[in-house]
Formats: C-alpha cells, structure tokens, sequence
C-alpha cells in the first residue's frame, strides 16, 4: 500500500460508484409513461408529475446566473475552504450563490439521526460487498446509460477522466463515511456541490453542439428522473446484487442503508415525492428508470477504457482479465456487452462458481471451502481496492465547471 492514498482509489473508476455520482444519467426517451405513486415516497404524496420534466427550479437560475457574470476561479476558490458539514458558506461568495447555500444545506425534516448513525457503520460490516459492487459494479453501469455517458464526455470534466473521476467518488466515499452527516463530517457539503455542479451542467451543455448532437432531442440535462437513474444504479443496485449474493442484511441495517440514501437525493434536490420510501418501492421504480436505458455507445466504451485502465493503474492484483470477469459476474453479460467489457473464458467460469462459496464463508452459513486460489487473490485485490478507499487523505474538492470539453 506504499505509496496510495485515498485520492489514488477515488481516481480508481467510479472508485466505489463514483461516475454515476456526478455521472448526470438519463434516461431513454422510449422508456414507458411514468406511472410510479408518489405514495410510495417518503412525502407520501405528491403532483405526480413525470419527474423527466422536472429539474432543478432553486439550483438553476442561481447557477446560471452566476456563470453568466463570470469569475468562476474565485468562487472555487472560496468554496474549497468549505469542507464541514457545521460550517457557514464562505462570506467572500456572491450573496445569491450563499444564500442558495445556506438553504439547501438544511436537513430534510425526516431525518433519522438513529438511522444515519446505523447506515454509517454498515460499511464497516459489508465493506467489501458494498466497495466492490460501487466501484465494479455501479462505476462500469453508468456508461451503459447512453446520456450518462455522454453528458460526461462533453462536459468539461470529460477532457480529465482521472481529474473528474476523484471528484465524482468523493460522493460515494462521503456518504459511507462514519461521520457523514455529523457536524465534522462532509456529506452535507459535498450534496450541495454536487447539486450545484449539476445546475451548472444543465447551463453549460446544451450551448456544446458535441451534445446536442447526441442528447435524443433533451433540451437540458439532468432531470429529477436523471438522478434517480444515477441513484438506482447506486443503492438500489447494490442491495438487490448483496440479497442476490446472500450477504445477511438485517431488515435494520437495510432500511437503514436506503435512509441514507434517501436523505442523500434530498440534499442532491430530489423532491421528496420522488423518493422512495421502502426498498420494494425503490426496486418498482428502478424497474421503470434504469432496467429499459441500458445500451451502448461510443462514448460509454470510451469511458469505460478510461475507468478499467484507471483501477488497473492501483496495481493491487485487479489486473484487467480479473476487473473484467468480476465485473461481468456482477452486471451480467447483457451489459458486459454493452460496455465492451473482454470476455475471460477461463476466469468467468472461475469466479462464477467461487465466489458465493467466498461469500458463505465470509458470512458465517458455511465452513472453510475448497476455493481456488484465484479467487483468493481476488478477494484479496478487493479488499485492498476498499482499505485503500477507506484511507484518510489530501481533500478533494468539487468545483463548478465553467466550460464544457474542449472541441
């Protein structure tokens, strides 16, 4: 581990789940008429209107109004002194941005202080679970979303992957942290960059015509159905895939993941009529999201390159066969295919047949198996790929884009 720091594994791909954080998902026009209740939302009611036609009516105009004046670099500057959840926006911002600030940082009036607390030491216990199937799971899903994957190819970040890929993880890393949403901790702070990033990419994007070119008619990104997509890819993905595998998930524990979750798209500008409210109703929904946009493009297998190179790059023994046979064991073929993941004849079968043995055993239902040592070694790459994750170092900070990917 000489030599790694948590900045290196947040660089790693979506390192746990990161590109679909900021990855600005969309969903297909040929997905069917919304028809989710919102009374199966944490509001318990709501207007019930397509959430692909609803965005961001606080965020926008303030976001657009200061990238209209200009002096973004300044405006970073002061925001990269704005680390703790317990602290004031910087005085030296503009009024407007500020006062944005200081209501959207507010907590949503339904959070569970017992609850929070509960979520934020699951990945102490599932670690290895939740890690793997955010960074090669849910990272490599999200260039299966055809506009995800372009929305993030044109924008500016898209010119840096390795530059992009930090900041985006960082979502992924603060929300799992011990400290989330306690006053010393991040998650409040870096919910409301990233719903600021968001506001300022629906300003930007549709003036690059690489965009408009490839948006399916949309006319501005990131709708509040943009964002959910993102969401499913994240945490509904990831308890369906660990009850799929077996992992024991109390019905405490799971309902407290969702809830930290759940307050998370709150702080990100989901309306709370859009939030669902159990797990069955966050899987109806993902049915009608995330399952029918999978498809693939040429920019999605760009940045799907990007991403294996990235997490090869840690040289903690997931080399690229090994990333990609796990990876495909964990989103299934249909997306293996989309995305151009290689297919590993030898290591797929392999890691097909051993790993719920490695998760029996890791949970206690079964005694020491016979396992092939390939997939100790995996289990081994990832629980480095995690540790490394979980490692404290140099902050990294969210800044507002002023420009889109260079022609």
């Amino acid at each position: 581990m000489d030599g790694f720091s948590r900045r290196k594994v947040l660089t790693a791909g979506g390192a746990l789940g990161a590109l679909g954080a900021l990855g600005l998902a969309t969903p297909a026009n040929a997905r069917s008429l919304w028809t989710w209740a919102p009374g199966s939302s944490v509001a318990g009611s709501g207007a019930g209107i397509d959430p692909q036609w609803v965005w961001d009516e606080e965020a926008d105009p303030v976001l657009a109004a200061v990238l209209e004046r200009g002096g973004i670099g300044a405006i970073n500057d002061q925001l990269a002194t704005w680390t703790r959840n317990d602290q004031a926006p910087p005085a030296g911002l503009p009024a407007d941005l500020r006062e944005f600030m200081d209501h959207a940082r507010r907590m949503p009036s339904w959070a569970d202080r017992d609850k929070l607390d509960r979520a934020s030491r699951i990945n102490l216990k599932k670690g290895i679970y939740i890690g793997a199937l955010y960074g090669l799971g849910s990272g490599l899903m999200s260039t299966a979303i055809p506009r995800e994957s372009r929305a993030v190819y044109y924008s500016k970040g898209g010119a840096d992957m390795k530059d992009r890929i930090a900041k985006t993880a960082k979502l992924g890393y603060d929300i799992g942290a011990l400290d989330a949403y306690l006053p010393q901790g991040s998650m409040i702070v870096t919910g409301v960059k990233t719903r600021m990033v968001h506001a300022a990419v629906r300003h930007l994007l549709p003036q690059s015509p690489d965009w408009t070119r490839t948006s399916g008619g949309q006319k501005s990104p990131i709708s509040q159905a943009d964002i959910l997509v993102t969401w499913h890819s994240l945490a509904t993905f990831v308890m369906r895939r660990m009850r799929e595998w077996g992992v024991r998930v109390s019905a405490a524990d799971a309902e407290a993941y969702l809830h930290v979750w759940q307050v998370s798209a709150h702080m990100l500008g989901v309306r709370d009529e859009y939030i669902p409210a159990t797990w069955d109703a966050a899987n109806a929904q993902s049915r009608q999201l995330l399952d029918p946009v999978l498809a693939s493009t040429y920019e999605g297998r760009a940045l799907t390159e990007v991403l294996l190179d990235i997490v090869a790059e840690l040289d903690l023994g997931l080399t690229r066969p090994l990333i990609s046979a796990f990876s495909r064991y964990t989103l299934g073929d249909r997306v293996g295919d989309m995305i151009g993941l290689a297919r590993e004849p030898i290591l797929e079968p392999l890691i097909a047949a051993a790993w719920p043995l490695l998760v029996a055993f890791r949970e206690g239902l079964i005694a020491l198996p016979v396992i092939p040592a390939a997939a100790w070694t995996l289990e081994e790459a990832l629980r480095q790929f995690v540790l490394l994750f979980l490692n404290e170092a140099q902050p990294i900070s969210i800044s507002i884009p002023d420009m889109n990917r260079p022609a």
